[in-house]
């Protein structure tokens, strides 16, 4: 790759205190990107993700808000937006929850409060990020999807939705935005080695682990990688695309 450089941009990327949106936060700020991370309850976390960033030369600013709730979030971008640094050149919408069971038993609750913080959230990011990228010519979103958005899981209604809406959602921005130099993508990973799923069963991992045609669960850093890339130049003709990391699993 010939300019995977994102020296003098900004990004926030929510979500970024553990897991997949960790890695993300890291792999930006080697890049030369100054790094916002986001967090909502997970404060330790956050500060020992900066000290990480700042240990490897980066530069990293810790943020809290709920993305579910727009003033928070409007707040948040504001006060990026006014920062020495400048406004969110790159968006990364990681922040999600789950509240799994059968459909039939699900509350009421669990099913807003996932599309509220999964896909609200990325909505409320996006809009609140977005004019000054208009204004700039040059922005990324990126949105972070699930290979379940495609292929369902059961027990899990709820998240799949969300998920298949941010899909709906990134296409229709990448529509919008394109021609102001605004690219809007989504990633999504299958099942990826984080603190979540080393809770599983061994049965359960392996199980899983046996329709994976890789053979193998996928690593944080690997979807980080794929993050990069859209965030650079080298994808500036790509939008509108939702790029799967699963091991082959949607090969089944």
């Amino acid at each position: 790759m010939r300019n995977l450089d994102l020296s003098g941009k900004v990004a926030l990327v929510t979500g970024a205190s553990r897991g997949i949106g960790r890695e993300i936060a890291r792999a930006l700020s080697r890049q030369g990107a100054f790094v916002w991370a986001n967090y909502s309850s997970s404060e330790q976390d956050a500060v020992i993700l900066k000290e990480e960033i700042e240990k490897e030369g980066g530069k990293c600013e810790i943020i809290r808000f709920n993305v579910a709730k727009k003033d928070e979030v409007d707040e948040a971008i504001s006060q990026i937006t006014s920062s020495s640094d400048g406004p969110v050149n790159i968006l990364i919408n990681n922040a999600g929850i789950t509240k799994d069971t059968l459909f039939m038993r699900m509350k009421e609750e669990a099913i807003l409060d996932v599309l509220q913080v999964n896909l609200i959230g990325a909505m409320n990011c996006a809009q609140a990020a977005l004019s000054p990228m208009i204004k700039a010519r040059w922005g990324r979103i990126i949105n972070i999807s699930s290979v379940v958005a495609s292929m369902g899981n059961a027990g899990q209604a709820n998240y799949c939705a969300s998920k298949a809406g941010i899909e709906g959602f990134t296409r229709a921005l990448a529509r919008e935005v394109a021609a102001r130099g605004v690219t809007c993508n989504a990633i999504a990973p299958g099942f990826i080695d984080t603190d979540m799923t080393s809770k599983l069963s061994q049965k359960i991992r392996s199980s899983i682990i046996s329709n994976i045609p890789m053979g193998r669960m996928g690593e944080a850093k690997e979807v980080a990688s794929a993050c990069v890339f859209l965030a650079s130049n080298e994808a500036s003709y790509i939008t509108g695309h939702v790029l799967h990391i699963n091991g082959g699993l949607l090969c089944n």
